[in-house]
């Protein structure tokens, strides 16, 4: 049997026509939200007024990207040359060539004056966004925000003074399996398409899409190009930006994931503040999922919470009391089910707030109210691009603080120096060097920071040894200079 492959909304490429056409299905509406049909002329209305209201406030997102091809190694070859010239089939040999990536997605406009929320893969490498709405304008959009960890843009259009449509926020924690919902976006580039379903499960943490796993799943239809669409409820309220779908052929098999509209709005009031990437909020403590064999150990009739695992001096988790060995079991009365959904919650509640966290200790639970901080950036971080003559040339390295741990995904107790960025097809590329590598010594000493680093890759060395860790595995390289 055909195993499930795991697809993002992958945007359609090279899609020529952005045009709106009538996709609308009709299904199965309820006279009231919280009740069923009960009678043949309740089944017969229609979603038709839900998604009139909904509709111009999602729109299509065309993102360019310029890809610099390299030039032929044969570009200095003088038998080549001979035969072939410098032109070879219409461009010099030894001159990068330059070619168009288009992609299409789609977007929710949640702000009158412009602004729009999509998926970051979507926009992820372009060089141009463009946004056409459901009326046929079109629009350059400046990208305001980009957070790969919860796969969300912010997108911003302007049009004078002119107010936008837009789609209101609903509390996506209402949600509840078998609510009816509606996925609008652009399959395909076919044009504005509405499909409908019902949620088929909440919470959603173990599908390794992205680092803030904690999704809506539903069975209405969801195909390529519906990436950063509207998934709304039958009062026409975004409940969701349709983000990834399970497939065995790359189409709907009726099993999509939404990111839940309360990230997205937290992520859309940080934009709206000026901020251009997400601030998460720091606690100062790490968490460790709980297996059945923990739960046998600590009596629980199932594997729940986030086991408390080390607790920083002088942190807010500190302050509040907080221990390791300390079992979270909610977080202000919503259930923890493992780590990632006890990120999600300290995530949408934000910085300056505080939050109530039962745990169990000893057999007992209590009840523990923590402030959610900014991780404190204990060191400069003074990021250096290395340029030297070794092979990690091409990366961008920082002192690690828990700051620019929080930012890059590791555990905030790190210390060293970080890869942050890494130029394409350098040095650093070409070794495999990816951001949120450790360097952790170099030459057999042990690197204590990015401007020791840039110093010690200054010369030239017969053979470079380098250590780094990634994921708490350390890899050690031999590597000719």
């Amino acid at each position: 049997m055909t195993s499930f492959r795991q697809f993002r909304l992958a945007c359609c490429v090279l899609v020529a026509s952005a045009g709106v056409s009538s996709g609308v299905v009709v299904g199965v509406p309820l006279a009231h939200a919280e009740d069923v049909p009960q009678s043949r002329e309740e089944i017969s209305l229609s979603f038709a007024p839900i998604v009139k209201k909904a509709a111009p406030a999602v729109v299509n997102v065309y993102a360019k990207q310029i890809v610099r091809t390299a030039p032929s190694p044969f570009a200095d070859d003088p038998f080549f040359r001979h035969f072939f010239g410098d032109g070879g089939f219409g461009s010099p040999f030894g001159v990068p060539r330059e070619r168009a990536r288009n992609s299409l997605g789609s977007g929710v406009i949640v702000d009158a004056s412009g602004l729009v929320v999509t998926n970051y893969h979507v926009i992820r490498g372009a060089d141009e966004v463009k946004v056409a709405l459901s009326d046929g304008r079109e629009f350059e959009a400046e990208i305001l925000l980009r957070d790969e960890q919860s796969d969300l843009a912010i997108l911003k259009i302007s049009d004078g003074d002119t107010d936008f449509p837009t789609l209101s926020f609903a509390d996506s924690d209402d949600l509840e399996v078998g609510d009816l919902v509606l996925a609008i976006g652009n399959p395909f580039g076919v044009g504005q398409t509405v499909t409908s379903g019902i949620v088929s499960a909440v919470a959603r943490t173990e599908v390794g899409i992205s680092d803030m796993s904690f999704f809506i799943q539903t069975d209405a239809a969801i195909n390529p190009g519906n990436s950063g669409g509207a998934l709304i409820d039958v009062k026409g309220r975004l409940v969701g930006i349709n983000s990834a779908i399970f497939s065995r052929s790359g189409g709907s098999n009726g099993i999509g994931f939404a990111i839940p509209s309360n990230m997205a709005q937290a992520v859309a009031a940080q934009a709206l503040a000026g901020g251009t990437e997400v601030v998460r909020p720091w606690i100062g403590a790490t968490f460790q999922k709980v297996t059945p064999d923990i739960a046998r150990s600590l009596d629980l009739p199932r594997p729940q919470g986030a086991l408390v695992v080390k607790v920083f001096e002088g942190s807010p988790a500190e302050k509040a009391g907080l221990a390791v060995g300390d079992l979270v079991l909610s977080a202000d009365d919503y259930e923890v089910a493992n780590p990632r959904s006890l990120e999600y919650r300290l995530t949408i509640k934000g910085i300056g707030e505080t939050e109530k966290l039962v745990v169990l200790r000893d057999g007992a639970e209590k009840t523990l109210t923590v402030s959610l901080e900014s991780a404190p950036e204990t060191v400069r971080a003074d990021e250096q691009l290395l340029d030297g003559y070794s092979p990690l040339t091409g990366a961008t390295v920082a002192n690690l603080s828990p700051r620019l741990a929080e930012r890059l995904r590791l555990p905030s107790d790190q210390e060293g120096v970080a890869v942050t960025k890494v130029e394409p097809r350098s040095p650093a590329a070409q070794l495999g060097l990816q951001p949120g590598d450790i360097v952790v010594a170099l030459q057999g000493h042990g690197v204590e920071s990015s401007s020791e680093l840039k110093r010690m890759t200054s010369q030239k060395q017969r053979l470079w040894r380098i250590t780094v860790n990634r994921g708490g595995r350390l890899s050690r390289l031999v590597i000719g200079g």
